[in-house]
């Protein structure tokens, strides 16, 4: 596909998986490559609460998070067609699958460990990684999630060497495989 090819965006596309597979930063090229909004998730999160994540995980735990987590999904799918990257864990929940299928599709992101580890190694804002062993939690993480995400609608497989517009493309690329998703015009 040319980089001045028209898309028409018919559903909300949920960017889905580990931190660090770079559902932001390809969240934001996508949307403006698509010409559609875009929403991160935990940044919406962050400002209805006034507090950041790793705040809102210590002050008030996992499961509140979650919960908020999921009722700002749903307003963001309910919004018009754009682009939503989600936290990591937003997509494990069943609840928040099934919105997703019915209202949008999800994309996975899909990093290998390496990748993974290299982008969030020197980041203090992960609240799951402030373990003993983050590289280890990581690694945990990644496999116990890995089956979940699998469930996605699409799946993306991310070049740990690639540059944001070549990830971006290929995810164009994953959704103009679904007409019914993306129609390129």
């Amino acid at each position: 596909m040319s980089e001045g090819q028209k898309f028409h965006l018919k559903r909300t596309v949920v960017l889905v998986g580990m931190m660090g597979s770079g559902k932001t930063a390809i969240g934001r090229a996508l949307a403006a490559r698509l010409d559609v909004p875009f929403v991160d998730s935990d940044a919406a999160i962050e400002e209805a609460a006034a507090s950041t994540i790793a705040e809102i995980f210590e002050r008030d735990g996992e499961a509140f998070f979650r919960k908020r987590e999921a009722e700002v999904l749903r307003r963001l799918l309910s919004g018009p067609p754009g682009i939503v990257s989600t936290g990591g864990g937003a997509f494990l929940s069943d609840a928040n699958r099934d919105l997703i299928a019915k209202m949008g599709v999800a994309v996975w992101l899909d990093a290998d460990l390496a990748t993974l580890w290299e982008r969030v190694r020197h980041k203090d804002t992960r609240p799951l990684l402030r373990t003993a062993d983050p590289k280890g939690t990581l690694a945990a993480l990644l496999e116990a999630r890995s089956p979940i995400y699998k469930l996605a609608g699409l799946h993306a497989a991310i070049d740990g060497a690639a540059t944001i517009p070549q990830t971006t493309q290929t995810v164009i690329d994953t959704l103009s495989t679904r007409p019914d998703i993306l129609e390129t015009t």
